[in-house]
Formats: structure tokens, C-alpha cells, sequence
């Protein structure tokens, strides 16, 4: 099960919404061996694409070095999904490298709807889980 926060998800949402209609992609890291959730990074979307994302790698490589700095690691990987449901696609589950990790889709395709839906990916088996949204902000 994937908790977080509402204030966490908002900003998901949010940068799912800015970047439509192309895919939105980032990271929200959380101490290491955690499984808690709590900085969110925004990462650029290096295709520019409706149908597909892919991180920057000069980013990704900045992003993961800062996390191992701070002794972090990325809790949850999220994305967008701009015209189909929240569910991983086969490019997805292909470049899903990270086992530990929650894969969190976020549907935009519909104006006035956000379905938010998050999975575990492992050697390109899909688990869907549950998500439970807190009250708690960001620490």
C-alpha cells in the first residue's frame, strides 16, 4: 500500500495538469529503506510527448546523486497518462528499474476527473496497490 499525502499528491496532480497535454514525470523521495514518501521532485519530461515519458538523463543522474546525498531514495515514480487510463503501459513496465519503488499514474484525460492509481512493478510483473491519501503535509 502506497500512503501519502494529500499535500504531496496535490502537487502530482498539479504538474500532471501543467504539463497537458504532454506526459508529466518526476520522483518523490523519502529516507532510505522508509517507504515514506516526502520531497517531491519534478523532473522534465525529456521526450516532450503526449504518449511517452522519459527522464532527462543528465537530470535523473543530478536527481539520484542529490538523493544519495541525503540519504533518500525514490519512494514513489510518477507519471501522467494523458489520453488512456491510470495503468502502466508496456513501455512502462519495461523501463520500471526500480523494484522497491510505488509507480503512480496519474490520468489526465479527462478535463474535470484525476484518476489516481499506483502500482509495484517487479522483473515486469504489475501489482496494483492501494493508496491511502493523509491529512499530513510535507515535512
Amino acid at each position: 500500500m502506497l500512503t501519502i499525502s494529500r499535500a504531496l499528491l496535490d502537487q502530482i496532480i498539479a504538474h500532471a495538469r501543467a504539463d497537458h497535454p504532454d506526459e508529466a514525470c518526476g520522483v518523490i523521495a523519502g529516507p532510505a529503506g522508509s517507504d515514506l514518501p516526502e520531497r517531491f521532485i519534478a523532473m522534465t519530461n525529456a521526450e516532450r510527448s503526449p504518449t511517452f515519458y522519459r527522464f532527462d538523463s543528465l537530470e535523473q543522474l543530478a536527481v539520484w546523486r542529490e538523493m544519495d546525498d541525503r540519504d533518500e531514495e525514490p519512494v514513489v515514480i510518477y507519471h501522467s497518462h494523458t489520453a488512456t487510463e491510470a495503468y502502466p503501459s508496456r513501455t512502462d513496465i519495461s523501463y520500471a528499474s526500480e523494484p522497491a519503488a510505488h509507480y503512480l499514474l496519474v490520468s489526465t484525460r479527462e478535463p474535470d476527473e484525476t484518476e489516481v492509481r499506483s502500482y509495484r512493478i517487479v522483473d515486469g510483473a504489475v501489482t496494483e496497490e492501494e493508496v491511502l491519501i493523509t491529512d499530513g503535509g510535507e515535512e
